[in-house]
């Protein structure tokens, strides 16, 4: 790669212009750094041990220690490919719901609370019916994941530390503090499960007049990808990053992978299918579900990023077809479009696009595993079709592409199921991990007019799958006949009701 390149974009000149994206997950932290054409110059990756224990409580101090070293790895790698002073800015995404208590020398008084940490169930009680009673103009379905509730339970648990509290931060704020030394600020996506209105741009009365929270733990409220400062004077000695280096207030980790997937221009959606299906899209107005199975987070432009998280996902594929997934995909490629209807939920009960707690997978019986696997494929591709139905059905508004990502996204076969399904083009962009979405938050405001710019000139589309029409029509009628079954076992009613 040379260095000192000089490319034009719009009325921006970019001389060898660099961007850092830090991802924090629960098994492992991922550093990118990504070139002014989207390209990944250098990245490192470290495996965290995952057990019960860590999916409750997990040292901060630890990820910093591995962001250090990630960093200076990085710094050292990329030396005789880049200008190293050409790194323009540093983003960081992390879990959503992922909460730490500071002191006021902004010292972790506890490990951070995980979002998969389940104690304080009975704390996601108390703050949703506090919620619905004072501000039920306002989110009001809080669970164990939400950030508000772990600080409940903190106060609630540890009254001795709680005393000591200076302030709260997510995951994300404290890798973006201990770069920058920037304290007591957040962005739109982190602060909305901890009961930030999102509409209002305020954090309602109700959290400290009625609940056990005080007023200066809240931090203040950002648009994701804000430039909050620069990379410190200690940062810099430690890491070997310049200080010129400019520090993004950062985002949850689906919305920067929503980033990263190109879905973030109104009309432009994603599906991430993993262990579960995740759909993530962007609409100008608010889309209000009265039954919960989609909620808000806000656009850095001020637009609605709505989505909605299904327990039917890609699971199936690991623990039933694991072993011989290259001949079943083949088998698979001649066999659709499959006339048998299934549905492969692995628990009972699922949340998106329906509600329906007594729900439980199906297939006909005495299907071939090639069969089987192709029908599990479809299976999901019809109920992502009824989702984005639901999706414009509840925010009037059309669904204008979809985006994907995740390991159902690496299957060609499937990818042609799910776009004849829906009738719709599909969009697999080259690097769709959080990561590089950050990356992308990081260039949004310092080297880009605003984050759809830095989306169009920073993604690649990796593939295009387009519908085609006589098999578009041949899926139309399977996936009416889904509806039907779905709606003979209850699991679906008129008219999009929970």
């Amino acid at each position: 790669m040379e260095k000192d390149t000089l490319i034009v974009q719009g009325d921006i000149q970019l001389m060898g212009a660099y961007f850092i994206g830090i991802d924090i997950g629960t098994q492992g932290a991922r550093i990118v750094l990504l070139d002014y054409s989207g390209g990944i110059v250098q990245s490192e990756e470290n495996v965290f041990p995952l057990d019960d224990s860590s999916r409750e409580e997990q040292s901060p101090e630890f990820w910093w220690d591995i962001c250090v070293k990630s960093l200076i790895s990085l710094v050292s790698k990329s030396r005789d490919l880049i200008d190293i002073n050409e790194i323009k800015a540093i983003a960081v995404t992390s879990t959503s719901g992922t909460v730490i208590p500071l002191d006021r020398n902004n010292k972790p008084l506890h490990n951070a609370i995980m979002y998969s940490d389940q104690r304080s169930g009975a704390q996601a009680k108390t703050a949703t019916e506090a919620a619905r009673k004072y501000h039920s103009n306002g989110y009001t379905s809080f669970n164990f994941s939400s950030g508000l509730a772990k600080m409940l339970w903190f106060g609630d648990t540890f009254p001795d530390k709680a005393v000591r509290i200076a302030r709260w931060v997510h995951a994300a704020d404290y890798i973006t503090g201990m770069l920058s030394n920037r304290w007591g600020v957040t962005d739109y996506t982190n602060a909305f499960k901890s009961g930030f209105d999102v509409s209002s741009y305020k954090w309602p009365a109700y959290l400290y007049e009625e609940l056990p929270l005080k007023q200066e733990w809240l931090p203040e409220v950002l648009p994701s990808g804000t430039i909050i400062g620069s990379i410190s004077a200690g940062t810099s000695k430690e890491t070997g990053l310049p200080e010129s280096i400019q520090v993004a207030v950062g985002i949850t980790d689906g919305c920067a992978s929503q980033i990263a997937s190109g879905a973030i221009n109104p009309g432009d959606w994603n599906t991430t299918i993993g262990t579960t299906m995740v759909i993530k899209g962007v609409t100008e107005k608010e889309v209000i579900d009265p039954y919960g199975r989609i909620y808000s987070h806000r656009h850095p432009a001020g637009y609605w990023m709505p989505g909605g998280a299904s327990n039917t996902g890609a699971d199936w594929v690991s623990t039933d077809f694991g072993d011989n997934l290259a001949e079943l995909t083949l088998q698979a490629s001649r066999l659709i479009p499959s006339d048998n209807i299934s549905f492969p939920l692995r628990q009972q009960g699922e949340r998106f696009p329906i509600v329906c707690p007594e729900a439980r997978g199906f297939e006909p019986a005495g299907l071939s595993e090639a069969e089987r696997f192709t029908a599990n494929m479809e299976g999901v591709a019809y109920l992502e079709r009824y989702a984005y139905e639901l999706i414009e059905h509840l925010s009037n508004e059309k669904v204008n592409a979809v985006y994907t990502a995740g390991g159902g996204s690496n299957s060609d076969v499937w990818l042609t199921i799910r776009a004849n399904v829906m009738n719709k083009p599909v969009y697999k962009m080259k690097y769709v991990s959080g990561a590089v979405g950050a990356a992308i938050l990081a260039a949004s405001n310092t080297s880009y007019s605003g984050l759809a710019d830095a989306v169009k000139e920073l993604t690649t589309i990796d593939k295009e799958v387009r519908p085609e029409n006589n098999l578009a029509r041949k899926y139309n009628d399977n996936y009416l006949r889904f509806l039907d079954i779905m709606k003979q076992k209850g699991y679906i009613k008129e008219e999009f009701d929970a």
